[in-house]
């Protein structure tokens, strides 16, 4: 674009000193036609760079899931392949269920006996408490009787000692009434035994040999639920739509799920568009900005995108977690930190496949100096016109 400006102007410069000589071609008119175009192209320029800022860097990122299974064992299903599309929720690759539905099946054959050892307790305590409602009852009857045989045992002696009674029916009493001192005596020593059974409840009111079945059972049933997550583990699926990358997974391979051991690389559709900026190059950029981006794949190919977002963040803003103070090496001078443009495709553009890692360069028109936005359009198809050319002598 700057070379054609330049003819443009030759062209009037020709016109103007040479070909109708309406001015005289003089060291003072050499100068200044000569300055001119310098300065003004150099205004133009700067003032470009602000109100349509370009990028040399352009790329093209996607997400990256490291698949690693959440149970370990050998590979029997590889049903993918490698750099082809991939469904949400396609199989992936199955691990051998055989050892998982055993330890499923061990697990549910325990339940019946340790529902059968809780309604066991239940019935215990039941029972004790059947014995303590009994034991008590007797108690209060043993009781009454006792109060009875006291009193007869008080007024036989008083009518013995007057002579108005028998000495055989004082001594009938008193025996009556020592037998159910002693029977009370046994039935409180029942009533504590089995108070004493059942002290030992909890906060709900149940046996502790109860309450250690119920906790036995539940936490059968978390095993029984653990071990079912883990036979659903053994089949793993895709996580989002996209492909699969440095497939190096085999059947009859053993998949351990270790983080730092991936069994393969899943690569998601889901794409960022990434523009690098210098820092004084955002002042006017806001995200719905029109922008363009040429990538060296496709040659004299433009993609219409609009901003999305600036990433206010750069690494150089990022202090490192350890124990050293930060600052310490000032010799070294800090990088200059580019901010980042997220840009999104729109239009018939929204559908186009981008390679990932595609690169190129890429500029964006902000609602500022509207007028001079062609400049920039017109060097960025130049430039990616000449992507056609590849450059190497092999």
């Amino acid at each position: 674009m700057e070379i054609i400006l330049l003819l443009i102007y030759s062209f009037f410069v020709w016109l103007i000193f040479f070909k109708f000589k309406w001015l005289p071609w003089n060291f003072i008119s050499q100068i200044i036609v000569i300055s001119l175009p310098i300065f003004a192209m150099t205004a133009l320029i700067l003032f470009l760079n602000i109100v349509a800022p370009s990028s040399a860097d352009v790329r093209v990122i996607n997400y990256v899931v490291q698949v690693v299974p959440r149970v370990a064992g050998r590979v029997i299903e590889v049903p993918v392949e490698a750099n082809r599309p991939v469904k949400k929720g396609d199989v992936l690759f199955r691990i051998d269920p055989v050892p998982f539905q055993q330890e499923l099946r061990a697990l549910e054959a325990k339940l019946p006996e340790m529902e059968a050892k809780l309604d066991t307790a239940q019935a215990y305590q039941r029972e004790l408490d059947e014995q303590l409602k009994s034991a008590r009852a007797g108690r209060v009857a043993v009781a009454s009787r006792l109060a009875l045989a006291e009193r007869r045992q008080r007024q036989t002696t008083e009518l013995a000692e007057t002579g108005a009674g028998s000495v055989y029916d004082r001594e009938q009493a008193e025996t009556e009434a020592a037998s159910l001192r002693a029977e009370l005596a046994s039935t409180n020593a029942t009533v504590s035994q089995v108070e004493q059974k059942l002290s030992a409840q909890t906060d709900e009111g149940q046996l502790s040999e109860v309450a250690q079945a119920h906790a036995a059972i539940e936490q059968l049933r978390a095993q029984i639920v653990e071990a079912t997550w883990q036979l659903e583990q053994t089949t793993v699926y895709a996580p989002a739509n996209g492909s699969v990358i440095n497939l190096q997974l085999r059947v009859g391979s053993y998949a351990a799920n270790l983080p730092m051991a991936p069994v393969m690389s899943f690569v998601e559709e889901e794409q960022w568009v990434l523009a690098m900026y210098a820092q004084n190059e955002l002042r006017y950029v806001a995200p719905g900005n029109e922008a363009e981006i040429a990538l060296k794949v496709m040659p004299n190919r433009i993609i219409k995108c609009e901003v999305d977002s600036v990433v206010w963040a750069s690494s150089t803003g990022q202090l490192p977690i350890g124990g050293m103070l930060p600052g310490q090496n000032v010799t070294q001078p800090v990088p200059p930190g580019k901010i980042a443009v997220r840009l999104r495709p729109v239009g018939d553009d929204q559908t186009t496949f981008l390679a990932m890692g595609a690169q190129g360069q890429g500029a964006i028109y902000t609602e500022h100096g509207a007028l001079i936005h062609i400049i920039r359009k017109v060097i960025l198809r130049v430039g990616t016109k000449l992507d056609w050319l590849v450059l190497k002598l092999h």
